[in-house]
């Protein structure tokens, strides 16, 4: 009933929508304009469109539906596309893939990561995504460090338009939802309203995802005016799925999770149902854009964003000693079952403001951003057995947490970039970035390291880029050169000062890209050549602080050093050909691995020379064949069959045969149709994933330890099992 009352209230409000005017479509372009590279900016990159994103399987999540695009590699923790993903762009991992939202960074201020479980259902809210390889493009807010995602929702419907999808499929996977557009009405409002659904169980036990997102737009857009307010909410209760599986349990039982194991007291085993990830974030925008002249804009953004979560454990045998209670025992009894809570909240609070002009032979972008990151991490106790359910465990994490800590990050940054045609052939592309960051971090941490942590740093990064676009007819030639830094994480620094307290640096990195691309009306290609020379990357060498997590140390020298081709071939209306390859060779020049001496303490050291960077495929690519019929009542249809291919990938940086992963290929398929009706448009989609069932793995992480006796090297490995073949099918009906 409330659906329908929705649905009847947006309608009423759409019957006068107007039509936009073409300086109303310029100014709302200003919003994500300083973000993205235009054709003719020296950067590789690609455009994914408002179209594709909606036609793509709805169990994925971004990082999995933007896994055709070149060198890019995905997978999911629980083996589909719901839940836990991650995404690497020519081996550069999340931390390092500057992350976009009209604009405002998206990145995790702290880990530097993005969740992308914690914004479900992104692909149904955005306008388009662009994908940029390399250092990219300068912009407001955090340097990218091997690539970035800039996506946007912030273009302005012209008609009104209402949309409701609902798809199921395999492993009890169920996602709902709607959207409804008034477009432009004639006073300058708009709005817009999104809302989904979506639960699974995953292809592995405790792999189940319970997820819902809202989005919410309120604008107005009159002459050289725009004043717009967003609001985007995640939420989102996963299963815990990181630690992958053993090599010897995926022999047996790929779809097998430790997480929650335990034995009650019948002697039976048992998995607790709440060993979950928690988390809420809501996102507030209020942009305002104001056209000074035809060509100079100006675009002024607030920010606010605010999360909160938790992660529930059952831990079986913890001492009480690890947590730094006022008692190490019980009635003598040190060790007991438990259940607690990793929880966190933080706030983020962005002011961006920049100026674009566009004239005949000049563009140009500036800008700044300040922004303030709070962040709190903090443990609560919720049961033991030895304690009981009767315990007052309310008063005890009231007067005591084993561990509590706070981090205060805060940046001051500025760029300016600008591409300039002396003749009509050839651009010329400069761009500045200067970054002012200072972190704070104090408490304890957990795992009773007990361990103050009181760091303080302040860091001052330029980033220049530079390069020349030559155009003929259909032929570009391009090449750039830029400088790009990044600062330690909150687990970098954290660690360290748990471990031998060796001084970390930020990382930089040199890019070169030089390339050269073809469009004609059935045939386009493109070639980049790429060169990321890296110093002082932040790597784990197999050392541990003191409360047994991997501390990261500076690599003196490494690179990426590839070739990029894509091509796409039209040889009719009714046939498109796409794929891409990437060939590359991912190295560090000299490397340490530490390996725990359990049998004579400290550490063993292994040397290695010229050795591959983990997790870094030197072969990725695809292909995809699109057949959409002409003729007959099957004329609206698509018939797409896509392939991956992604090389053998190294479990550490020792390039050992022994820990790696095998090379894997995947086909999918998927089959959709539009069904004309008086009123809208039905769609219906089929898709296939792992169609030929390949049992493979795309993810994983080892330790290793050395000790002594007859089998002196202990390893334990956990391995990511992506799903068999299974189906999804969409109903959508747009009008």
């Amino acid at each position: 009933m409330k659906k329908s009352l929705l649905t009847a209230a947006f309608a009423a409000i759409c019957v006068c929508a107007g039509a936009q005017t073409a300086w109303e479509e310029r100014l709302d372009s200003v919003v994500v304009s300083s973000t993205r590279a235009g054709a003719d900016t020296p950067i590789a990159h690609t455009d994914v469109g408002r179209d594709a994103l909606r036609s793509s399987n709805p169990m994925n999540s971004l990082p999995m539906t933007l896994d055709l695009l070149p060198s890019v590699v995905t997978y999911n923790e629980g083996g589909t596309g719901l839940g836990n993903s991650a995404i690497t762009i020519r081996g550069s991992k999340g931390s390092q893939i500057n992350v976009t939202l009209n604009g405002i960074t998206l990145n995790d201020a702290e880990s530097q990561e993005v969740f992308w479980v914690n914004i479900p259902a992104l692909t149904s809210l955005l306008s388009g995504v662009q994908v940029q390889r390399g250092l990219g493009t300068s912009a407001n807010g955090a340097g990218a460090f091997g690539a970035s995602i800039n996506m946007n929702t912030a273009f302005v419907a012209p008609e009104p338009s209402f949309r409701s999808e609902v798809s199921a499929g395999s492993y009890g996977t169920v996602m709902t939802g709607f959207s409804a557009r008034s477009g432009l009405l004639p006073s300058g409002l708009y709005f817009d309203l999104a809302w989904t659904t979506g639960r699974t169980d995953g292809y592995i036990r405790n792999a189940g995802v319970r997820s819902a997102s809202v989005f919410g737009v309120i604008g107005w857009l009159k002459g050289r005016n725009s004043l717009r307010f967003t609001y985007l909410m995640g939420d989102q209760k996963s299963g815990m799925t990181w630690d992958g599986i053993s090599p010897e349990m995926y022999a047996l039982d790929r779809t097998y999770n430790g997480a929650g194991e335990y034995v009650d007291d019948a002697g039976n085993t048992r998995y607790y149902p709440d060993q979950t990830d928690n988390y809420v974030q809501h996102h507030l925008q209020l942009n305002y854009t104001r056209g000074l002249t035809d060509r100079l804009h100006w675009t002024t953004t607030l920010d606010y964003t605010r999360g909160d979560g938790y992660d529930e454990y059952y831990k079986t045998g913890r001492k009480f000693a690890e947590f730094g209670y006022p008692f190490s025992d019980v009635d003598g009894v040190k060790k007991s079952d438990m259940i607690y809570r990793k929880k966190m909240g933080n706030d983020l609070y962005v002011l961006q403001s920049s100026l674009r002009y566009r004239g005949a032979a000049l563009k140009v972008d500036g800008g700044a951003t300040l922004s303030r990151y709070d962040g709190g991490h903090w443990g609560e106790m919720l049961w033991s057995r030895v304690l009981g359910k009767g315990y007052d465990y309310a008063s005890m994490n009231r007067d005591f947490t084993w561990y509590r800590n706070t981090g205060l990050k805060q940046e001051a940054d500025a760029f300016l970039r600008a591409e300039y045609r002396p003749l009509p052939w050839l651009t010329a592309y400069a761009d500045l970035q200067y970054r002012h960051i200072g972190y704070d971090f104090v408490g304890a941490d957990d795992k009773a390291s007990r361990i103050p942590i009181d760091y303080h740093e302040k860091w001052n990064f330029f980033n220049p880029r530079g390069g020349l676009t030559a155009v003929f007819g259909g032929h570009k030639m391009y090449g750039s050169v830029a400088l790009g830094h990044r600062e330690p994480g909150r687990s970098d620094i954290k660690e360290n000062i748990k471990g031998e307290m060796i001084p970390i640096k930020p990382e930089s990195m040199v890019d070169v890209e030089a390339g050269y691309a073809y469009s004609g009306m059935l045939f386009s290609m493109e070639a980049n050549v790429f060169l990321m020379e890296y110093r002082d990357m932040l790597l784990e060498t197999g050392k541990l602080s003191s409360s047994g997590y991997a501390i990261k140390e500076n690599v003196g020298r490494g690179w990426r050093r590839g070739l990029e081709l894509s091509a796409a071939w039209t040889p009719s209306r009714a046939v498109r050909l796409d794929g891409n390859l990437t060939l590359s060779r991912n190295r560090l020049r000299s490397f340490t691995a530490y390996l725990e001496d359990w049998e004579n303490g400290g550490y063993k050291e292994e040397h290695y020379e010229n050795t591959t960077m983990l997790l870094s495929p030197s072969v990725v690519g695809m292909g995809r064949v699109a057949l959409s019929p002409l003729g007959g009542w099957w004329r609206p249809m698509t018939l797409a069959l896509s392939g991956k291919y992604v090389g053998k990938q190294y479990w550490d940086n020792t390039q050992s045969e022994d820990r790696c992963i095998p090379a894997f290929f995947v086909t999918d398929l998927s089959l959709s149709h539009s069904i004309p009706l008086s009123f809208g448009t039905l769609g219906l989609s089929v898709f296939v994933n792992n169609l030929l069932n390949r049992s493979y793995y795309a993810y994983a992480w080892v330790y290793r330890a050395w000790q002594g006796g007859s089998d002196p090297l202990y390893v334990e490995a956990g391995l990511y099992p992506q799903a068999l073949r299974n189906v999804m099918v969409k109903a959508s009906l747009a009008f």
